[in-house]
């Protein structure tokens, strides 16, 4: 009696020592696996470069390297539902009437899932800078998103110098004005 029993608890403890080597096991997977996404989800910082090499935007017209060389470009990513980019729209609106001339581009990048609902929105909020939706390739150079709207400010060599995420206020977005405004003489 007391040799079965010894029998049982011991092949009792070999089952729950197997149960607890593979979850040890699965559970070093899942981490392994996590740990893989993780480093590719990396979001741009600043300092990061950002090149725009072409980009076709929701009525066709295609912005090349070459349109957009020597400028500092403000780049929105954004999305018609979102109140925030609603407000933020408004002010890169008033932003491009008061950079005319100077060489700066506002770029917006819808991340909406269905495209067919930003040209409306463009045409009914008098949207005046070129809007695209978010390609692959601006995805993965941009990387994970931390909220909507995110507004990227690059210069001319491609580097980006100022990251906004959330809704800025219309002094902040304004501000930007400062990248292309000649320098003061005194």
């Amino acid at each position: 009696m007391i040799a079965s029993r010894l029998h049982s608890s011991l092949a009792g403890s070999r089952l729950q020592s197997s149960h607890v080597t593979w979850r040890g096991v699965i559970l070093t997977l899942c981490l392994l696996f996590a740990l893989a996404i993780s480093t590719n989800a990396h979001a741009i910082k600043e300092g990061d470069t950002l090149n725009i090499d072409s980009l076709t935007t929701i009525d066709g017209q295609t912005l090349t390297k070459e349109d957009l060389a020597g400028k500092y470009l403000v780049v929105q990513v954004w999305a018609t539902w979102c109140p925030y980019c609603h407000r933020q729209n408004i002010n890169l609106i008033e932003l491009v009437k008061r950079t005319e001339g100077m060489p700066m581009q506002v770029i917006g990048l819808s991340i909406d899932r269905k495209p067919e609902a930003v040209p409306p929105y463009v045409e009914k909020h008098d949207l005046n800078f070129p809007v695209a939706m978010m390609t692959p390739e601006l995805d993965k150079a941009i990387g994970k998103r931390l909220g909507i709207p995110e507004l990227y400010v690059v210069d001319p060599s491609g580097t980006v110098v100022e990251i906004g995420y959330g809704e800025m206020i219309d002094l902040d977005i304004w501000d930007l004005v400062d990248y292309v405004k000649p320098p003061a003489t005194n």
